[in-house]
């Protein structure tokens, strides 16, 4: 089984965009990301290193396992996600 197949899909908003943030800080959880090109999408980062993000993407339907050179991601928002407990 891999990771994708243990997630659940993303929340149903999209959180607002910060002034400053970090994907390192999200590492593991559900984050929603904007790239420089206009591109924005859930995405769940496992990986982050000097030469690229890696992780999965929502494509609305499931999870696909996606990379992204960090040069490209404009801002990032890994907000608490609300449970019932």
């Amino acid at each position: 089984m891999t990771t994708r197949q243990f997630l659940q899909a993303p929340p149903p908003y999209v959180p607002p965009k910060p002034a400053v943030s970090y994907v390192i800080d999200c590492i593991n959880n559900y984050t929603y990301v904007w790239l420089r090109d206009g591109q924005q999408f859930w995405y769940y980062p496992t990986s982050v290193e000097s030469f690229g993000v890696s992780g999965f993407r929502w494509n609305g339907f499931t999870w696909l396992y996606y990379g992204i050179d960090p040069r490209l991601i404009e801002a990032v928002s890994c907000p608490p996600i609300p449970t019932l407990f």
